[in-house]
C-alpha cells in the first residue's frame, strides 16, 4: 500500500541530509560478487515518522515467505501512532497513557506485539512512544527482527525506546509463560490469515488478555481477504468484547481498508 509515511530508499535518497549516516548500509556486508544475489533479494523502506522528525528503516526479505515483508495494516498502526504522539486525533490517544509511578514521574508503557514480521510496529511504537516493547514471532523469523532492531538502535537509543525480541508460537504455554503478562497493551496486524491458526491465536488472547488480574486491551489493524476470517470473529467474541476503533478507506483500487480492532475482556 502506497503510503506518505513509507517510501522505498530510492526514492527518498535526495530528501535525506548526507549527515545522517543510514544504519541499514552500515550494517550490510560490503558490495562484492559473492553477496551480489543476496543484496537483489532485499528490499530497504524507510517510515517517516513526523512526531518524532526521523527514520525507522525496514529491511524487508520477500523471497522468504510472508513474514518478511511489509502489509498495510502495519503500515496503518504506524500511522496511527505517529499521530498520537503528534497531537492528532488517534484511538490510540486513550489506551496509551504511561502508568502513573508518582508526582511528576511515570513509567514507560510495555507493549507486546504480537506476530512481529518485520518489527516495524513495535519498532516505531518504541521509538515513538519510548516505551518498552517486546515484539515476537516464530524462531525462523527472528534473526530479521533483530536486523532491523539493531538497524534502528541510535533512533530507538535517542527517543529511550527499547525493543527486546523474543520466539513466540501461539497457542504455546511455554513461550507465553516466558515472555510473560507484565504489559499495558498488545498489538498485532495481518494477523488473522492462515485458518489453522485461528485457535492458536484466541488461545493466546485468552492467556495475556484473560490472565493476570491486570486490564489490558488488544489492538489489531486487519485487511480482510477472506469470508473465513469471520470465523476467527465469531468465535473471539464469545470470550471478549471487539469493537471497531479505526476504518482506513480504501486504496489502491481496493474495495475495502483496513480495519482496527479493539479487543478486551468482557465486561
Amino acid at each position: 500500500m502506497n503510503s506518505p509515511i513509507a517510501e522505498t530508499q530510492g526514492d527518498i535518497d535526495t530528501d535525506i541530509d548526507n549527515d545522517n549516516l543510514n544504519p541499514f548500509t552500515m550494517i550490510l556486508p560490503q558490495d562484492n560478487d559473492a553477496n551480489h544475489a543476496t543484496r537483489q533479494q532485499q528490499q530497504q523502506q524507510l517510515y517517516f515518522l513526523k512526531s518524532i522528525n526521523t527514520n525507522v528503516v525496514i529491511r524487508q526479505l520477500p523471497s522468504q515467505g510472508l513474514s518478511f515483508q511489509l502489509w498495510p495494516a502495519a503500515t496503518v498502526l504506524v500511522t496511527l501512532l505517529d499521530n498520537t504522539r503528534g497531537g492528532l486525533t488517534s484511538p490510540f490517544s486513550d489506551l496509551l497513557k504511561c502508568r502513573e509511578k508518582g508526582v511528576g514521574e511515570s513509567l514507560p508503557l510495555r507493549i507486546l506485539e504480537l506476530g512481529s514480521g518485520t518489527g516495524v510496529v513495535g519498532i516505531a511504537a518504541a521509538a515513538i512512544l519510548g516505551a518498552k516493547v517486546t515484539v515476537t514471532d516464530l524462531p525462523h523469523v527472528l534473526p530479521n527482527i533483530q536486523f532491523n532492531v539493531d538497524a534502528n538502535s541510535q533512533v530507538l537509543e535517542k527517543q529511550t525506546g527499547v525493543v527486546d525480541v523474543a520466539a513466540l508460537s501461539w497457542g504455546e504455554n511455554l513461550d507465553m509463560e516466558a515472555v510473560g503478562r507484565d504489559y499495558d497493551l498488545i498489538l498485532g496486524s495481518d494477523v488473522v490469515y492462515h485458518d489453522h491458526l485461528y485457535e492458536p491465536l484466541i488461545e493466546t488472547l485468552r492467556f495475556f488478555l484473560l490472565g493476570g488480574g491486570k486490564k489490558r486491551a488488544f489492538v489489531m489493524a486487519h485487511l480482510r481477504r477472506w469470508k473465513k476470517e469471520s470465523v476467527f470473529f465469531k468465535r473471539a467474541k464469545k470470550l471478549f468484547d471487539v469493537q471497531i476503533i479505526h476504518t482506513e478507506p480504501p486504496s489502491n483500487g481496493s474495495r475495502i481498508g483496513v480495519v482496527v480492532y479493539l479487543f478486551t475482556a468482557k465486561r
